[in-house]
């Protein structure tokens, strides 16, 4: 079905080339010195965009073209953005003339960390028109969800609060993401926690999703992708936005937005306040977000000065336990079962029998996530002169909570404390409430040289300096039996300091038809813990790691419409904390992989495709072994061989003027050589890697009947992922199936400058579905007894949005 899918996509495409009629040809030179320019950006928009960077003769050449009037829009950076509209009958040859451009914007902040159009890096980029149609108030995940081999979910079922996602299907402690050039992921766990920065995807400008190594180069290393986040860019006109969503489970997103505007010819401020609230899909996974955020830039025709500072508030109620199988089925004797094994409460024991599909197991009032976190960034840019541009950021972020958990009969001996005396009764346990805390700090610089000595070279030298800091550390808040414990005593307190600094050399060469890139990367760890962890007492260890990543890459241009190209890329990873903390021994070796990338890329005026096959082998990948630990983090463990390969297809076609369609799959195999389950013992030659699905398609079907209207039909399929390293279906997640809608209505009324509403209608089909969940088990005997958790995603639901611009 998949291959008749593909060859069908690819025979309309090419027929349709076939049968357009125009070529356009469109030369870039520089108004002042009449020099050609290469690397412009040309998008020529009739019905869709296409967007072409010209040559090194400054030329850039689309053929196929049916007649009709075009857009042309040219960019370069230094120079001011020129607009044209052409009448399209015959083949045409065009010079436009560039002026340089007074004011310069900051699009080169991003030039470091991202993949350059023709590139030999699989990508997707994401506009802030993209971002705006599917922004109702979930997190950055869910904006991703139409992109190739992504699969997304959320504790609380409807995506607010903590969601997370997996590429290729690698993880978030995995995936690099950088806001501005500045790492996100967590020092420790390397994990991004978007919960932290609710409605950020109202700040954002460009989203570049890099798949495999990519051209990560700040911050943990790229095993599965990079996320490269750009927020607000230069807005040279006022605004106020005011941005309302409403719907199922008494969800509320409201955002306020206020642009100055360029002011003096020099100076822009952009503030955004906003507040999200849920109760969320599952019983009482109810999240309470506040964030806000604010820039200022000085802009001038040499330089660029930027401050940003952007801070999130969280509050959610616990939902990463999971629902039991049995809860799912309502096969009671199977949740009593449950219920003795995992030491239930009577009253926890109730509740798991009371419940439906949205059971939660948490019943304390405030069993509640608590955190704020907040980033500031100062960025400059120096346009020394037409070839040499100097980018530095300096950063801070300052993040601290805790999440609060009721704990039924804890023994005083796991605190510390000595038992109670009580007449002749010795009492050694209690119910106590505690709080785990983290306080930390994380703060450094980053910086770039890119310098241009010739048309058919770039170069690019930079690097980074961070370091962390983090305590963590628990208290008890109440207790039924105090014993010897004091409010504001900590029953476990630890110190870390993680050091990281890293360079880079990348090169683009240019030969005709060739586009050539290189890069290397050195990256130096230094990883201090000290202290006692919850669980384990005296772990103070030291470690040092060093790295050299490099990465090679190939493009052939066949012709303006379409090229081939071709990557190899090395990386390494070092641990994250909880691998220390929670493998035996303490000692997880870094990973290591290999990467190799191809690729065909086709783009006319009707259709587009990209097509890649990817390879990526592992040495000591630490792979999730199905289990979570006592906070809801995978328990993971060293496999010396693992490999993932696959095919993935981006697909989007021009039906008509009415009617657009965009598809994707990827198709993969996930393994692990040599496998020895834990829980057995029995050898595998061969396995699934866990939660790690072999097929994934999505489809967005556009229908726009009239110019302000659009009606989406967006699906989503995911075939069978296996919780654990056994590829055992008893122990699985069932394939999905879901499909949403989406409506957009655009007008303007009473001299407002835009209004928008829109409706999205989620899993219309009421699939009752889950695209995550863990395992645990222990052998009784010669049987194996086993114990799966899920989380259930949302039955159908839907959002309303409101969105006014002044």
């Amino acid at each position: 079905m998949i291959k008749n899918l593909i060859s069908t996509v690819l025979f309309l495409g090419i027929t349709l080339s076939v049968s357009a009629q125009n070529a356009l040809s469109i030369k870039v030179l520089d108004n002042e010195t009449k020099k050609s320019l290469q690397g412009a950006s040309i998008v020529l928009t009739k019905n869709q965009s296409k967007n072409l960077t010209t040559d090194r003769n400054g030329t850039s050449k689309f053929s196929g073209l049916p007649d009709g009037q075009y857009a042309i829009t040219i960019s370069y950076i230094g120079y001011s953005t020129e607009k044209k509209q052409i009448d399209l009958v015959q083949n045409t040859d065009l010079e436009i003339f560039l002026k340089p451009r007074a004011i310069k914007t900051e699009e080169v902040l991003v030039m470091a960390t991202r993949a350059k159009n023709n590139s030999s890096t699989t990508y997707k980029n994401i506009s802030k028109q993209d971002i705006a149609k599917n922004n109702f108030g979930q997190d950055i995940p869910y904006l991703l969800d139409q992109t190739p081999s992504v699969v997304i979910g959320s504790d609380a079922g409807a995506g607010i609060g903590y969601t997370n996602m997996k590429i290729r299907g690698s993880d978030n402690a995995r995936i690099n993401v950088t806001l501005n050039g500045i790492p996100l992921n967590d020092a420790e766990s390397m994990g991004s926690f978007f919960v932290n920065l609710p409605d950020f995807a109202s700040s954002t400008e460009s989203i570049q999703i890099q798949r495999g190594i990519g051209t990560s180069t700040n911050g943990a290393g790229s095993f599965g992708a990079s996320l490269n986040i750009q927020s607000n860019t230069l807005e040279k006109e006022p605004y106020v936005e005011f941005n309302n969503s409403f719907g199922s489970y008494n969800s509320w997103k409201n955002t306020l937005k206020v642009g100055s505007g360029l002011l003096n010819n020099k100076f822009a401020f952009n503030v955004r306040l906003s507040r999200i609230l849920s109760d969320g899909y599952i019983d009482r996974a109810s999240s309470d977000l506040k964030s806000f955020y604010v820039d200022g830039g000085y802009y001038s025709d040499k330089h660029i000065l930027k401050a940003i500072v952007f801070s999130g508030k969280e509050k959610t109620y616990q939902s990463w336990y999971g629902t039991p199988e049995p809860r799912l089925n309502n096969d009671v004797e199977g949740m009593k079962d449950y219920a003795v094994n995992d030491g239930y409460t009577q009253l926890e024991t109730e509740n798991l029998l009371n419940s439906g599909r949205t059971y939660n197991k948490y019943l304390y009032k405030n069993q509640t996530d608590n955190y704020t976190q907040t980033h500031h960034q100062l960025h400059y840019t120096n346009f020394i002169n037409e070839k040499l541009i100097f980018n530095a950021a300096l950063h801070y972020t300052r993040g601290a909570g805790y999440y609060e958990e009721f704990r039924p009969e804890d023994d005083f001996s796991k605190y510390n404390l000595p038992p109670v005396i009580s007449g002749t009764d010795t009492i050694k346990q209690t119910d106590l409430v505690r709080r785990r805390w983290l306080d930390n700090y994380f703060y450094g610089t980053t910086f770039s040289f890119n310098y241009n000595p010739s048309q058919t070279i770039k170069l690019t030298w930079g690097g980074a300096a961070n370091q962390y800091k983090g305590d963590h550390y628990g208290e008890i808040i109440w207790a039924k039996y105090a014993s010897a414990s004091n409010l504001g005593d900590k029953y476990y307190l630890n110190d870390a300091k993680k050091d990281d600094i890293s360079t880079f050399l990348k090169a683009d060469f240019t030969f005709e038809k060739w586009l050539l890139f290189a890069d290397i990367q050195y990256r130096n760890i230094n990883y201090q813990v000290k202290g006692d962890d919850d669980k384990i007492k005296g772990m103070d260890f030291k470690r040092k790691f060093n790295f050299v990543n490099p990465k090679l890459g190939i493009t052939y241009l066949i012709n303006e419409n379409s090229n081939l190209y071709a990557s190899y890329a090395y990386a390494s990873k070092e641990p994250v904390r909880n691998d220390f903390v929670d493998l035996k021994g303490n000692n997880p070796k870094p990973e290591k992989m290999q990467d190799i990338e191809a690729g065909y890329r086709f783009n006319n005026e009707t259709f587009n495709i990209g097509t890649n096959f990817y390879g990526m082998f592992y040495k000591d990948q630490l792979i999730p072994t199905g289990a979570l630990n006592n906070v809801g983090s995978p328990l993971r463990m060293n496999i010396p061989n693992s490999y993932r390969i696959g095919l993935e297809v981006d697909a989007a076609w021009k039906i008509s003027a009415y009617f657009d369609w965009k598809a994707t799959a990827g198709l993969s195999q996930n393994k692990i050589k040599n496998y020895t389950d834990e829980t057995s013992g029995e050898f595998i030659k061969k396995t699934d890697i866990a939660l790690s699905p072999a097929t994934i398609l999505s489809s967005e079907f556009t229908y726009r009947p009239l110019r302000s209207v659009e009606i989406a039909l967006l699906s989503k399929y995911i075939s069978r992922q296996y919780l654990d390293n056994s590829s055992a279906k008893l122990r699985s997640i069932d394939p999905s199936f879901v499909n949403n809608i989406r409506a957009i209505y655009n007008f303007s009324i009473l001299g407002l400058k835009n209004i928008d509403l829109g409706l999205t209608v989620n899993n219309i089909l009421n699939e009752k579905y889950q695209t995550n969940g863990y395992t645990w088990g222990y052998m009784d005997g010669t049987s194996r007894k086993y114990f799966n958790f899920y989380y259930p995603q949302a039955t159908t639901n839907f959002m309303l949005s409101l969105n006014v611009k002044f």
